[in-house]
């Protein structure tokens, strides 16, 4: 397919930001996964019930999905037309490996007991838990990282503060990227509480199968040490024919949460850029406006927050809907789980545009001083403070009268008005010392 022609831009304009994530959400790569279950599943199964199978066959059987090929999807593809039954194509392709590797006596125990899901609800998380391992959680740590240099680096820039898009207490820059630093430290570290679970547990869950076949054996504590063990996965202990979802919910959720810190990050450093705070890098031959030859727009941060908005917007359907499956299952959940990798690819489009739109940052220092200094009035919560601890008389009033009239508050209004307290000098002269420059609190 040519991405000129695709539907989605993650499969056309942005391919080439997300192309590592076909390896774990692609229909190849969820058959490859299915094939990677059954295999294990046959060996585990080997082990549980000495059926005869030479040890030494197990990893020629593991360089089938090791080894697996566009062509070896295909082929699945290709049966699929025949038994319009994803999960089947994948057993009646296995057969035909075992018949070519000499195994064909043993291959009624492929899918052994199972049903489709105990398959679909294995390959799935894993291919998520996969993906968070290798992709996303690192790419949440890299912004995360820049952020924390960031904050260091700009931790002795003082800024004016908005509240309610007024003015407000003098802070560092540093400080308020470092707001968003620890936000997103503390959401991905509840990652580590989520486990990626599995339902394993034959058609409505409970093992019948497995149970009417060979009634003496401990299925379930088979069906624990094998997702744990050959997958490292957590086994649902209770299920009905589909897995419950909860903590894939929970994980979608997580997504979000760190999504929604991102998109107020976005918001905050596309602000500032237009209060000219940051400038931006210029690279030779781009064009800001088709119009206007001046422009550069922060362009990188309003396409981080379009794309997290997408992504959220799927993660919010994922986790309310998956959880939810009329009795012991329908189908709903299938044609939805489809669509996991599109909200982790949109996310994975943001943190890139979001990467490249903190490395063109350049500061704008002197807009940070004009901006302090053409607002003295900020320093009258220190000044009323500190006539507070040594008993003034009303200190919030008199400031309040000072700063609020209609002229403007300058160095000069406050030397003039502290001149006026009657306090000992040595309070007066620690009054003088502050401005909005340096009334920062702890910078960090």
């Amino acid at each position: 397919m040519n991405s000129l022609n695709a539907i989605s831009p993650i499969d056309g304009r942005y391919r080439g930001k997300v192309d590592q994530l076909a390896a774990y959400y692609s229909e190849g790569a969820l058959i490859k996964y299915r094939v990677r279950v059954e295999i294990e599943y046959f060996i585990a199964l080997c082990g549980e019930l000495n059926i005869g199978v030479d040890a030494k066959m197990y990893e020629p059987l593991r360089d089938i999905y090791r080894n697996f090929s566009d062509a070896d999807a295909e082929e699945i593809k290709e049966i699929e037309k025949t038994t319009n039954h994803d999960v089947k194509a994948v057993e009646y392709f296995l057969k035909r490996h075992f018949d070519a590797m000499g195994l064909e006596k043993y291959k009624e125990f492929i899918h052994f007991g199972l049903t489709s899901q105990d398959i679909n609800n294995t390959s799935v998380p894993l291919s998520i838990k996969e993906c968070h391992e290798q992709v996303l959680m690192p790419y949440y740590q890299k912004i995360l990282a820049m952020l924390e240099e960031r904050a260091e680096e700009w931790k002795d820039i003082p800024m004016l503060a908005h509240t309610h898009g007024q003015p407000a207490s003098p802070t560092s820059l540093g400080k308020e990227i470092m707001v968003f630093a620890y936000r997103m430290r503390r959401q991905m570290d509840y990652f580590a509480q989520i486990p990626f679970s599995a339902k394993f547990g034959g058609a409505t869950g409970n093992f019948n199968a497995h149970l009417a076949a060979y009634p003496d054996h401990d299925w379930r504590g088979f069906g624990n040490d094998f997702v744990a063990s050959h997958l490292g996965l957590e086994r649902l202990q209770y299920t009905t024919q589909i897995e419950n979802y909860d903590n894939m919910a929970a994980y979608f959720d997580n997504c979000k949460r760190i999504n929604v810190i991102l998109i107020d990050l976005c918001r905050d450093i596309w602000t500032y850029v237009s209060m000219e705070y940051f400038k931006q890098k210029i690279k030779a031959g781009e064009v800001g406006s088709s119009a206007m030859p001046h422009k550069v727009n922060p362009i990188d941060f309003e396409n981080a927050e379009g794309n997290l908005g997408l992504a959220n917007a799927i993660f919010e359907h994922l986790s309310h809907k998956l959880p939810i499956s009329r009795m012991q299952r329908d189908l709903t959940d299938s044609t939805v789980s489809r669509n996991i990798g599109v909200p982790i690819a949109h996310t994975i489009i943001s943190l890139a545009s979001l990467e490249k739109g903190l490395n063109k940052l350049l500061l704008n220092e002197q807009a940070f001083y004009n901006d302090l200094e053409n607002n003295w009035a900020v320093v009258a919560e220190a000044i009323q403070t500190i006539l507070r601890s040594v008993g003034y008389p009303n200190p919030y009033e008199a400031l309040k009268q000072l700063t609020r009239t209609n002229t403007k508050v300058t160095s000069e209004t406050i030397a003039e008005f502290v001149e006026t307290l009657e306090v000992a000098p040595e309070i007066k002269e620690r009054i003088k010392k502050i401005t909005p420059h340096n009334y920062l609190g702890y910078k960090l």
